[in-house]
């Protein structure tokens, strides 16, 4: 199927070559004549390289998340440069794609037509858009690179549209093939409240500086920039500074500015509380609240697993003697504290409510998987847990891993080039 695609004149960037395009697919890709959605990417290439420069296509983490805008070739953009043009997809729904937020899915009705809308926004559609997109471009089998939730997708592609990839590169991204998303987050909290102690260990004056915001959140009301209120379930999520290498010295920055003197006693500083907002709200990307759990979906509902595991574990509580800071776990309160959320808050019960979310993954194919791929997984990844992604890993045929505890979940953060250089050896028969 061939489907309408434009593109602009190129334009120089900083040493690059950037050419923007967009293509015309189906919503429903079992329905190809109906509905129709629009799908963006950019393309990025070192003009210097010369020669029929293959593509590689880069899966953004997510869910919810755009291709990144890259100002200048640096860390693992610069070393792909070296072997690709790069096209930097906007998942549906994300970025330059039609969008899917709080202004636009209420143009789709109510909340059940916006959850039926959005049961085409996982890695199973994100994939089909691929091989359209591709097919588009006029690309024999390409490379792609999962990173995150980018793995994900891969893996689905693995599944589903093999003959459309060369070669797999993943970090941080191999998800869990079968079971149901009550399991992820078993192991994550666990990994999430190791990495509580280490951030503690490392800076104990901020385990008296936590507990005392927590107390503080609970006796007087503190707003963020938006109007809305900062409450300790969503101070907690400050936790999300934890998937990182350097990114956990930056909630010790945070915490250190947290509290301002005043005629009425101390309260939060503006400098702490527009850290929080940035970390709390959801209006970029409601795509990640609204469908993080139904990418562990399949064949069954998911029915606010986070939230339900949370129960069972009593030191994530906000009212816990001395909580801990959370990972990526989406609760349903969500979309009642975040003003960018709360008009989707019945659409997110429907979604999480769903029971017969289709398969993204095919153990069979991928048992039989022929296709080089390598994956690097973060053995302290609090995000993406390193015993269920060694257990994909033996699940998918000559898949090549690499392990290590140099990096956390966003090691192409902190060397990219290194890390994609090991892993595009790896797929073309190095160690």
């Amino acid at each position: 199927m061939s489907v309408p695609h434009t593109a602009s004149e190129p334009r120089a960037v900083r040493g690059m070559r950037v050419v923007e395009h967009r293509f015309t697919v189906p919503l429903d890709h079992s329905r190809p004549g109906r509905e129709q959605i629009s799908v963006f990417a950019r393309e990025y290439s070192d003009p210097a390289v010369s020669g029929d420069v293959p593509w590689l296509l880069y899966l953004q983490g997510g869910p919810g998340g755009k291709g990144n805008r890259l100002l200048q070739f640096g860390g693992w953009t610069k070393a792909a440069s070296r072997h690709f043009r790069i096209l930097m997809l906007d998942q549906r729904g994300t970025g330059l794609s039609t969008p899917a937020n709080r202004q636009s899915l209420a143009l789709r009705g109510d909340a059940a037509a916006q959850a039926e809308y959005l049961t085409h926004f996982r890695a199973d559609s994100i994939v089909a858009d691929a091989e359209l997109v591709r097919a588009a471009l006029g690309s024999g089998p390409w490379s792609i690179y999962g990173q995150s939730y980018g793995g994900f997708c891969a893996l689905t592609y693995l599944s589903f549209a093999p003959d459309g990839v060369k070669e797999a590169l993943i970090t941080g991204g191999l998800a869990p093939l079968t079971g149901p998303a009550d399991r992820v987050y078993r192991a994550t909290f666990a990994r999430v409240a190791a990495r509580n102690a280490e951030y503690f260990a490392k800076y104990p004056q901020d385990r008296e500086t936590a507990t005392r915001i927590f107390g503080h959140l609970e006796a007087v009301p503190e707003s963020l920039p938006d109007g809305s209120r900062l409450t300790p379930g969503r101070f907690q999520m400050a936790g999300s500074f934890l998937g990182g290498n350097t990114r956990m010295d930056g909630l010790h920055y945070l915490l250190e500015e947290a509290f301002l003197p005043t005629p009425e006693g101390p309260r939060l500083s503006d400098t702490f509380l527009a850290g929080m907002w940035q970390l709390a709200e959801r209006s970029t990307n409601p795509l990640y609240a609204l469908m993080h759990e139904s990418i562990y979906g399949q064949g069954q509902a998911t029915n606010w697993a986070a939230w339900r595991v949370l129960q069972f574990r009593p030191d994530f509580m906000p009212d816990a003697p001395e909580p801990l800071f959370t990972g990526e776990m989406v609760y349903p309160w969500y979309f009642e504290e975040d003003p960018a959320l709360r008009p989707l808050r019945q659409t997110a019960d429907l979604l999480a409510a769903k029971p017969d979310w289709p398969a993204l993954y095919d153990c069979g194919q991928l048992a039989a998987n022929t296709v080089p791929v390598a994956a690097a997984v973060y053995t302290d990844d609090i995000y993406v847990d390193r015993d269920l992604s060694l257990e994909t890993a033996e699940a998918v045929r000559g898949l090549k891993v690499w392990e290590t505890a140099e990096f956390h979940h966003d090691g192409i953060a902190d060397d990219g080039e290194g890390i994609f250089n090991r892993l595009l050896g790896m797929v073309r028969g190095g160690e």
